[in-house]
């Protein structure tokens, strides 16, 4: 049995498929935030629909509407990049989850393609699992696919690279504009390589140090491909949708495939 789009449906259909115990699953994916010349706005949008359809098509989820606001501070300078901060995205998440679970849902996940929207979203789940009782797992972009991750040939990726140009060539690729695609590492590769996390941001400036973009993206985007994008984009799915059935055996044992 395939899932559904919670836009899709009536509020009676809604109250039926939380009655019965669907999954509610919630994508996070910017609207629009930058990623370099070649990739447009709605890059994180494209990849949070494409993976979360690519589930509905095999368990019987609801899928919610994207959260395309989200917080996102190493891109906000650039013209058009939309960002909030973490107490409102927090606050912004936790009120769409408990609206579900004050109708009548008990089962949801969240599917996350930021970056910087990993702590944050971590916060929210294991404070509402403490308000709640519900358990809502995160499926971070980062985790996903990584049995695909040997396709890859640039030397180093991070953002609007290879890897996610390739994804956006198989979503939809008319979106892309190899023309523009470029190779900017910036001075990512001279970064040394340690255990601590670095906050960093996209920067324009040459003496920026690791920061420094040209472009706006990191890795080349000219190795990019559709049939690279595919076979990620497929390799992601099998890995949300394995961990789905592992977390949640009750509400898709129905499920096809």
């Amino acid at each position: 049995m395939a899932g559904v789009w919670l836009e899709d449906l009536t509020w009676p259909e809604a109250e039926s498929w939380f009655g019965r115990g669907a999954l509610v699953l919630v994508p996070v994916g910017a609207a629009a935030k930058e990623h370099g010349r070649h990739l447009p706005l709605k890059t994180d949008l494209l990849l949070a629909r494409g993976l979360a359809d690519e589930v509905r098509r095999v368990l019987p989820v609801v899928v919610a509407p994207v959260v395309c606001f989200g917080y996102y501070p190493a891109f906000r300078h650039y013209p058009g990049s939309q960002h909030v901060s973490p107490a409102t995205f927090q606050a912004l998440v936790t009120e769409i989850l408990e609206g579900f679970i004050g109708q009548g849902a008990r089962t949801l996940a969240i599917l996350n393609t930021g970056v910087s929207t990993e702590p944050p979203l971590r916060i929210v789940v294991r404070e509402l699992y403490e308000r709640s009782g519900v358990r809502v797992p995160v499926a971070d972009i980062r985790a996903l696919g990584r049995s695909a991750d040997p396709l890859m040939e640039q030397k180093l990726g991070g953002h609007g690279d290879e890897h996610e140009t390739s994804l956006v060539l198989a979503i939809e690729p008319e979106a892309v504009r190899m023309d523009l695609a470029p190779c900017d590492y910036g001075h990512a590769l001279e970064a040394p390589r340690t255990v601590f996390y670095v906050p960093s941001v996209f920067s324009g400036d040459s003496a920026s140090g690791p920061d420094y973009s040209a472009t706006g993206i990191r890795g080349d985007a000219t190795l990019a491909s559709a049939q690279k994008g595919r076979a990620t984009l497929d390799a992601m799915a099998r890995d949300l949708i394995e961990g789905l059935r592992l977390l949640f055996p009750d509400a898709l044992g129905d499920a096809d495939g």
